[in-house]
């Protein structure tokens, strides 16, 4: 068993337990909390000095201790490529940013939260997990997902003592279900959008897992079909869910931060806004998107005066 170093990040140190998998990895220029707590998940809570969450079905522990990265998973399995894809262990955060135009409002973004990282999310708990968010706050969005997982999902397994969790249902499970079931798990109006995309998924309707192989433009329209999906919402899951790092989701936030610091505060279309940033920062315009979204969320930072805004064209 070898350590690994930060020039190679994809191999793990592993010890099997039964049906337990341990293992660490040194990882460079990743914050685990600003990551988890940025608002592209809602499933993952603080436990003891770090982590738990549920990754397609299996407990999933995880800690940081500056580079070192260690790793508990429940399960019969003993593959960790899963929670490495999850994770985006092999991406590099440096090569990302080397990619960004001389840009002073992203940089300083980059800078206040260097180490936020995109996972790269199960595409159909991505798509109902924001079909739910919609004019929510991200306490009450991981509330009701909470209570639709208990109630349609699977127990996961895990230790004798500490918190139960559960599986994210399937979309032939969820498709079951009725629209007054899901309105009293607290979906609210969202109910019957989340009732639709289970069904197209689970009929086939919709291919989420051939979505990846298509075109950016093409799952984008695709995902636009489904009742209650929005530009936002779309962007948000080609994003998290099916790894097109060129999607630009523009909520409130987003397009606030844009039309002040890109367009002289003229308001702005959120089209336009989502059209301007993936032009303007490049083939990995969504890791800017989230860090201006944050840097713009949380509060961080004094907002400076941009050059002339670009044309709105």
């Amino acid at each position: 068993m070898r350590a690994a170093t930060c020039a190679d990040p994809g191999q793990p140190l592993s010890a099997p337990q039964e049906e337990v998998l341990e293992a660490a990895w040194h990882i460079p220029d990743y914050r685990l909390d600003l990551t988890l707590e940025c608002g592209q998940t809602f499933r993952w809570h603080r436990f003891g000095r770090g982590w738990l969450g549920v990754i397609e079905g299996r407990r999933v522990e995880l800690v940081q201790a500056g580079t070192l990265f260690t790793a508990r998973l429940w399960g019969r399995t003993q593959d960790l490529t899963r929670l490495e894809n999850y994770l985006q262990i092999r991406t590099s955060l440096e090569a990302i940013c080397a990619t960004f135009p001389d840009d002073p409002h992203l940089h300083e973004a980059i800078r206040r939260w260097h180490g936020l990282r995109l996972l790269r999310q199960p595409a159909w708990e991505c798509l109902a997990s924001f079909l739910l968010s919609s004019a929510k706050q991200i306490v009450q969005i991981c509330q009701v997902i909470e209570r639709i997982c208990r109630r349609w999902g699977r127990p996961v397994p895990g230790p004798a003592t500490g918190p139960r969790l559960w599986s994210f249902p399937s979309p032939e499970r969820l498709a079951a279900a009725s629209e007054s079931e899901l309105r009293a798990c607290g979906a609210g109006f969202r109910a019957p959008f989340l009732l639709a995309a289970a069904r197209a998924v689970a009929d086939g309707k919709l291919p989420l897992d051939d979505l990846p192989h298509r075109p950016y433009e093409e799952a984008r329209e695709r995902l636009l079909t489904l009742p209650g999906v929005g530009p936002k919402i779309a962007d948000c899951v080609c994003l998290f869910g099916l790894g097109f790092l060129e999607a630009f989701p523009v909520d409130t936030w987003v397009k606030r931060v844009m039309q002040e610091r890109y367009f002289g505060g003229r308001p702005v279309s959120e089209e336009v806004v989502a059209r301007f940033g993936r032009r303007h920062f490049g083939r990995y315009a969504g890791y800017a998107q989230q860090y201006l979204f944050h840097d713009r969320r949380v509060g961080g930072g004094v907002f400076r005066p941009h050059q002339p805004g670009p044309s709105t064209a």
